[in-house]
């Protein structure tokens, strides 16, 4: 909370510090996939034990909240270009969390999007605990969009094995596409736009639609310097695949973007070229 505070009033980040410091950045990337694990392995079997049912559910809503802080610090930090270098190995845990989240989200917005947090009056503890659980899983995804974004920043001091695990394994720039495509955190309700920003759901005035959002941002920024940073283009397998998906880019760089993202015309430079270019086998 502090080191959030600290960047919302421009102030120096001794949080940041110290975690660089003292190197905690790595003890905080492996407290985050243990609580990931945790949730993903041993709250189930809680939620489905019919006779588990606790009086006090707050203990366990704190291990599932436990997730959502520590990405919420990671996501605030990881500005900066030292917190990414001091991670060491365990970016790769990082860009394999982000990875699994991002696709989780893609996934999610195919089936309708997040689910709504409205309660119901026959549900008990343990049902309640897993629908928060199911909401805050939405919000942890976004910002595993910021941190990973923030990642990308630091292409140029990635290890060969992080820069592999992101454009050979998880092939993120086709992930990316798929996101701009979806764009999870948008909806249309009563005809109106919605984007989600800030924990919950903003209509967007008509006056404000055409406005680049902060996560769409995100992408293209991460887009950017995956595609175009000398160091990824030389590890980037291009295959037809991915240059079928990369091409669909082209549709979404409209004047009103360029104008709000000038860099973007050295993408909308590289697509072109792109259709040109001829595929690698797989």
């Amino acid at each position: 909370m502090q080191a959030i505070l600290d960047a919302t009033v421009s102030q120096g980040e001794p949080i940041q510090e110290l975690l660089v410091t003292h190197g905690k950045v790595p003890t905080l990337v492996e407290e985050l996939i243990a609580v990931e694990m945790w949730k993903q392995k041993v709250f189930p079997v809680f939620c489905r034990v019919e006779d588990f049912k606790p009086q006090n559910t707050f203990p366990i809503y704190m291990v599932v909240h436990h997730e959502a802080s520590i990405i919420n610090l990671l996501e605030t930090v990881f500005f900066h270009k030292e917190v990414c270098e001091s991670a060491e190995d365990t970016v790769l845990d990082l860009v394999d969390y982000c990875h699994r989240k991002l696709t989780l989200l893609v996934a999610q917005s195919g089936c309708g999007g997040p689910p709504e947090g409205e309660g119901s009056q026959d549900s008990n503890p343990m049902q309640e605990l897993q629908k928060q659980a199911e909401l805050m899983e939405f919000e942890i995804a976004l910002k595993a969009l910021s941190v990973l974004r923030y990642i990308t920043d630091c292409v140029d001091s990635l290890s060969l094995s992080t820069l592999s695990r992101m454009l050979s394994t998880h092939n993120l720039p086709c992930l990316l596409v798929e996101l701009l495509e979806h764009s999870p955190w948008s909806r249309r309700e009563g005809g109106k736009l919605q984007q989600f920003e800030g924990s919950r759901w903003h209509t967007v005035a008509p006056s404000e639609q055409q406005k680049l959002s902060k996560l769409d941002g995100q992408v293209w920024i991460a887009l950017y310097n995956l595609l175009l940073s000398p160091e990824a283009q030389a590890r980037y397998c291009l295959t037809s695949f991915a240059k079928g998906r990369l091409l669909k880019l082209r549709a979404f760089l409209t004047d009103t973007l360029l104008d709000q993202l000038p860099n973007l015309a050295h993408l909308q430079s590289f697509l072109a070229h792109l259709t040109l270019t001829e595929t690698q086998p797989p």
